[in-house]
């Protein structure tokens, strides 16, 4: 590699309704060169991409292409800069031909109309240099997702040619769709193309990538060549905790072990979602669970909340085999589920803060026996007492709220229904320190008063804090569950950082 940058950001910044985005971000890319960029949700890696990719205009900071500016008006422009893209969902037509889709807007023609001879021609020639013989006068569409994304690779390099970003392009591909990716990625690489690598997957970083690129909160964390990078030093710089730190327990393992087992899942997984994990669900007990984004912490709880159907393993509860079929099933057996997107799969943000407390205990009731009005208001009052929430008056539509309130609506809607088992994904995710704590000691009194919840936290310190388990996820897998004094926050980490390339599937 050359020392002077094929692309170059300095200090990059982006705003959004007086949010940064992007705190002076630098970042450069070699040719020749697979570069990772790394971050958990809200680190700022979309924006960073689509700053480059002209999707998006900087506030402030300098982008230089071989050494000159460049000021990309629209993702086209940066395409004729020479800058590249291809999603996770693959951004073509599958109604059109594959040569169609390689080619599309810039068609051979012949007489003014278009040739397609020659199309189909140049298409097979375009995806011989990806080792791809396959029909290319036959619909995208009918071929599978590995195929799609090689086809929309070889259309952005053709397209741009000089720099490739690929946002999670291994998601929906098995491990040998995988390799064979992998393959192509490091041929282009090798013609000299400046790739950008963004994944969630840790084996991938290390087998694919040259240097790797850490963002959190908007923030470059560091740039580091992956040689001599261990696994754990990654993990803290992506989390942002030393090893050193300790916390104090909430309950001893022991005692939550005493609590009346309430539900088991015995080899429960779902293939490309989660591997098939054991789980036992006590009376008074937190599980915490931790892992990376992307490492199946939201698809465990779609399973557990019946949201997602496994297709391995049992499910007892009270004893009994009971299967989860559906989240209507899972609410009937006492669950309750606060999803990690509040806006968009928690609140119904239009109606009412009242409306919003009673939409659980209304849908298990049944929608043709509507809950008297009076009621509604007396539960809903009670729980805006009970879990301070601020708003000027139950018919308030909940759009109006600050996240923190959305959040105790939302677990006042599922503690209405008096759930025995109580799933929160990042309940404190977006919220302010007041609400945050506040969450934390309801989430404690709960676990006294009998109810067995499964928190998903990015913070690490609140499971250790207030878990009586942790169950560690790592590429997909339930890889280690802690317990009593083992649990720390670098026993979490180095539990995530175990996971070693060999043995992580993706």
């Amino acid at each position: 590699m050359s020392d002077e940058p094929l692309l170059s950001a300095r200090a990059i910044s982006k705003s959004f309704l007086g949010i940064k985005a992007l705190d002076r971000v630098d970042f450069t890319l070699q040719a020749g060169e697979v570069h990772a960029l790394l971050g958990e949700n809200g680190a700022g890696k979309s924006t960073l991409i689509k700053v480059l990719t002209g999707a998006y205009h900087r506030d402030s900071g300098e982008i230089r292409l071989d050494g000159a500016p460049i000021d990309p008006r629209d993702v086209t422009d940066a395409q004729r800069f020479g800058i590249g893209t291809v999603y996770q969902e693959v951004n073509l037509l599958e109604n059109l031909t594959v040569a169609e889709n390689l080619f599309l807007g810039r068609e051979p023609r012949r007489f003014g109309l278009i040739d397609t001879r020659a199309m189909n021609r140049d298409a097979r020639s375009v995806l011989a240099g990806y080792g791809l013989d396959i029909d290319v006068d036959v619909l995208l569409g009918s071929y599978s997702v590995a195929i799609r994304q090689i086809v929309a690779i070889a259309r952005a390099v053709d397209l741009s040619g000089k720099v490739l970003i690929l946002d999670e392009p291994t998601a929906s591909l098995d491990a040998a769709e995988v390799s064979t990716l992998f393959d192509i990625i490091r041929d282009l690489r090798d013609r000299g193309l400046g790739i950008v690598f963004i994944t969630h997957f840790f084996d991938q970083v290390f087998r694919l990538a040259d240097r790797v690129t850490v963002l959190r909160n908007g923030r470059l964390i560091d740039t580091r060549p992956i040689a001599g990078l261990g696994r754990l030093e990654l993990v803290s710089m992506m989390l942002g905790h030393e090893l050193l730190e300790e916390e104090s327990r909430r309950a001893s393992a022991e005692e939550a072990a005493q609590g009346e087992l309430l539900a088991r899942f015995t080899g429960y997984g779902r293939r490309g979602a989660i591997e098939p994990f054991d789980l036992d669900i006590r009376r008074g007990e937190v599980v915490g669970v931790a892992g990376l984004l992307g490492s199946g912490r939201t698809e465990t709880a779609e399973l557990l909340f019946g949201i997602a159907q496994p297709d391995s393993g049992t499910v007892e509860i009270d004893g009994a085999a009971r299967p989860l079929a559906s989240p209507r099933a899972a609410i009937a057996a006492g669950f309750g589920f606060c999803p990690e997107d509040r806006k968009q799969d928690g609140i119904v943000e239009d109606l009412s803060v009242r409306e919003n407390i009673v939409l659980a205990l209304q849908a298990r009731k049944g929608w043709a026996r509507p809950l008297p009005r009076r009621e509604q208001e007396a539960i809903a009052d009670r729980y805006i007492e009970a879990l301070d929430i601020r708003t000027a008056d139950r018919e308030t539509p909940i759009k109006f709220l600050s996240g923190g309130n959305q959040q105790k609506v939302i677990l006042a809607r599922w503690l209405a229904i008096d759930p025995r088992f109580l799933i929160l994904d990042e309940p404190t995710r977006g919220i302010d320190v007041g609400a945050h704590a506040e969450i934390i000691r309801l989430v404690e009194k709960l676990c006294d008063d009998g109810m067995a919840l499964l928190v998903i936290s990015s913070e690490l310190e609140e499971l250790v804090a207030y878990s009586n388990r942790v169950q560690v996820l790592a590429d997909r897998r339930h890889v280690s569950e802690l317990s009593g004094d083992d649990i720390s926050t670098g026993a979490i980490m180095t539990a995530i950082a175990a996971a070693t390339p060999d043995e992580a599937q993706p």
